[in-house]
């Protein structure tokens, strides 16, 4: 039985531009065979169980032929599966969308097209250009920068852009620049029209160079521009100094490493991107339930003994209350236990699962909470705390000082993953990392295990080492790293600051 494909425009690069409907594709794809331009980051939406094949072309280096990326996509259709052919931009604008699927019409294999925003009009609006704009353009081309070697002749009308478009977009236009250039004025453009080269538009690595006609050729070779790059030609260009927004981002351009659980990395990778850093996702550890739940299992079945309820993460939370539903319970059996967290971000995730939080110290650390606890009584009170293997004795021993029964019983255990660490050494020997962020001990402990044993002194040279908080600092020194930035408080946000302070003192 035959499968169906669906070629997608997965957007210029920003994974946040890819469509409601493009990304609905490939969290329901079997296969998805994917592009060089194609944002990696949308692969991290497919199912578990979708087989992902690269097939990337740049430049001269192509890892399959077209004629093999067609049959290639035939091939997994045929055997019955839902295929997505994600393809950088628009599967129609110089994406060989068009071949492709008269490929699938011949093989008599249903498809849809997705359109995704192309690069030729993003680029542009992230470089602060618009393509029209009343008093400077009311026209608009797009142009392939590298036509069909095999063509005898080519079919651009030089003279018909030169004379009659307000705004020129060419798409691959590097290589060629040159005779772009050149025809252009030899056609009776004027050498003074403003030009403007884009590369790796709507990313970090975004680097904008702006000339005119006649210097654009010279300030690439200055620059070292390469592919992928657009040209934008036209009065419109004079527009950037006035709109550009993109790369003025206090973090554009740097590179950091996040080293939290995939789970939990969202909204750190979220708000570095939006200030223009590069993240590169390497999760050293990630979070899973405890191998034994019958400690659990038996405070759950006593909720009615204890007096107080303590979170120290919201992992904690999150598998407490997984368990309790898990055997069948509710919050009602919490009515009357008063609850105590470390952390904002612990209180809010508590609060999803209906709870204030009676207690929440003003600094996020143990002792804190120890400290916020000496102006209750306590003694002979029962305190269930359920937390993370191997977690800092501080509480449960302090709090037993001041009366209190505590049961201290593991819900989650931290584990280390390894799976990017060739992508991260890699990274550090070719010294294209500037920072390496850590939100916990755990991460640390674990980051440290990616490096050899020897060399990594060299490896680690030059790289900025930003912690979320005092305790995961001292954890870095302990182990030989030098920290340049500890958050004042312990809060993905206050972080984020704390990054941005560094590099904008």
């Amino acid at each position: 039985m035959k499968g169906k494909v669906f070629l997608v425009g997965a957007g210029p690069g920003d994974p946040g531009l890819i469509t409601v409907k493009g990304l609905e594709c490939i969290r329901q794809a079997d296969v998805i065979i994917y592009d060089f331009l194609a944002s990696e980051v949308l692969l991290k939406h497919a199912s578990e169980h979708s087989e992902i094949i690269y097939v990337g072309k740049k430049g001269s280096d192509h890892t399959f032929s077209q004629d093999t990326i067609n049959a290639l996509i035939v091939e997994k259709a045929k055997n019955g599966s839902t295929v997505i052919r994600l393809k950088g931009g628009d599967p129609f604008i110089f994406g060989r969308g068009g071949e492709e699927a008269e490929v699938l019409i011949r093989a008599g294999i249903p498809f849809e097209i997705v359109p995704g925003v192309t690069s030729a009009i993003a680029a542009p609006a992230y470089a602060g250009i618009p393509l029209t704009h009343r008093k400077f353009a009311s026209s608009v081309a797009f142009v392939t920068g590298h036509e069909d070697p095999t063509k005898n002749k080519s079919n651009i009308d030089w003279e018909s852009l030169a004379k009659g478009i307000g705004t020129i977009v060419f798409l691959m236009g590097v290589k060629n620049l040159t005779q772009i250039t050149e025809r252009l004025m030899s056609h009776g453009m004027h050498p003074d029209t403003p030009a403007a080269l884009v590369r790796w538009g709507t990313t970090a690595k975004q680097v904008t160079i702006t000339g005119t006609l006649d210097t654009i050729v010279e300030l690439k070779n200055a620059a070292d521009i390469k592919p992928p790059a657009v040209l934008i030609v036209g009065h419109v260009v004079g527009l950037r100094e006035k709109i550009k927004w993109f790369e003025d981002r206090p973090l554009m351009g740097r590179r950091i490493v996040v080293t939290r659980s995939r789970e939990q990395a969202g909204e750190l990778v979220k708000r570095l991107s939006g200030l223009g850093a590069e993240c590169l996702e390497c999760p050293t550890i990630k979070v899973v339930p405890t191998d034994d739940v019958k400690p659990l299992d038996k405070a759950l079945d006593n909720l009615a003994s204890y007096d107080w309820l303590m979170f120290t993460s919201i992992n904690g939370v999150d598998f407490f209350f997984n368990r309790l539903f898990e055997r069948g319970k509710d919050v009602r059996g919490l009515n009357h236990i008063r609850t105590a967290v470390i952390g904002p971000a612990t209180a809010k995730r508590l609060l999803d699962y209906g709870f204030n939080s009676d207690i929440v110290p003003q600094s996020y650390r143990a002792e804190a909470v120890v400290k916020a606890f000496a102006k209750e009584d306590i003694a002979g009170k029962k305190i269930l705390l359920p937390r993370a293997k191997q977690a800092r004795p501080v509480l449960p021993v302090e709090l037993s000082k001041m009366g209190a029964v505590v049961d201290d019983v593991e819900v989650y255990i931290t584990k280390a993953v390894k799976d990017k660490a060739d992508i991260i050494l890699k990274r550090l020997k070719e010294h294209t990392i500037d920072m390496i962020t850590f939100t916990s001990s755990s991460t640390v402990k674990n980051f440290r295990e990616l490096l050899p044993a020897e060399g990594s002194d060299h490896l680690m040279q030059g790289i900025t080492i930003a912690s979320i908080g005092p305790v995961t600092a001292e954890t870095a020194r302990n182990l030989g790293f030098d920290v340049h930035i500890v958050a004042e408080a312990y809060t993905i946000p206050k972080l984020c600051d704390a990054i941005v302070k560094y590099y904008h003192p």
